[in-house]
């Protein structure tokens, strides 16, 4: 059960070139983190899109979100605590959920509770991005600041991946917007969305190639930080 619109795009998708990175990145940063018999919580899982990527580096996983739907195996009660005991958590993944949550330091100090000494969080959350409700936006973050709210509250970020650069995603706001308006009119204006998407995802490809590394850690749409708890030690 997961979402292909997320972890599977195609190419011509307004978001396919941003998702894709995000994918890789989740994959790659969950492989740091994998016990082949132990657990890993997808904490706002939503859809649990990542499902299919995460779950086979682990022995159990289990999406908790604060609504019912496709895809979620335990719907939080109004605390947002977690089912788990403490110490007892491979592995906490968060995707895109930060930006979304008011009270920051229950939601981090609730991932640090249930890890493991040796566990990991995996969390992805916006440098710069259009706002997106759900129910409401927030927040956005430098690299500089996301490190900084997370080492306040005890947390070693191990790797940081910084995944689109502010040419490219001054693209991606464009194709937003070209699909936005298109598929208002129809057939003839998802199809034209499509062409324009897909020529949008080869120039961003270039330009994050053309763009200097040190230029795009810090000025990035979506950053990918693995670190260890508060509990863990290093």
């Amino acid at each position: 059960m997961h979402d292909d619109s997320r972890l599977k795009p195609p190419f011509w998708k307004h978001d396919a070139y941003t998702l894709n990175l995000l994918r890789g990145a989740l994959a790659a940063g969950c492989q740091r983190a994998a016990r082949p018999a132990g657990t890993v919580v997808d904490y706002g899982s939503g859809t649990a899109p990542y499902r299919e990527v995460v779950s086979p580096l682990f022995g159990d996983y289990v999406a908790c979100d604060i609504a019912a739907g496709e895809g979620v195996d335990v719907v939080l009660a109004s605390d947002q605590r977690l089912p788990f005991d403490d110490g007892t958590v491979d592995c906490v993944l968060s995707v895109q959920v930060l930006e979304h949550v008011w009270d920051i330091d229950g939601y981090l100090r609730e991932c640090s509770r249930v890890l493991k000494p040796e566990g990991r969080l995996v969390l992805s959350t916006h440098g710069t991005w259009l706002y997106h409700p759900h129910p409401t936006d927030y927040r956005r973050w430098t690299r500089d600041g996301l490190v900084r709210e997370l080492t306040d509250r005890g947390f070693v970020p191990e790797s940081i991946q910084a995944l689109v650069g502010p040419l490219a995603w001054t693209t991606q706001f464009r194709a937003i917007g070209y699909h936005t308006i298109l598929s208002r009119l129809g057939p003839p204006g998802k199809w034209l969305s499509a062409v324009i998407c897909s020529f949008m995802h080869l120039r961003m490809k270039l330009e994050d190639w053309l763009t200097p590394a040190t230029i795009r850690e810090s000025n990035s749409a979506v950053y990918v930080i693995v670190a260890t708890g508060s509990r863990s030690s290093t």
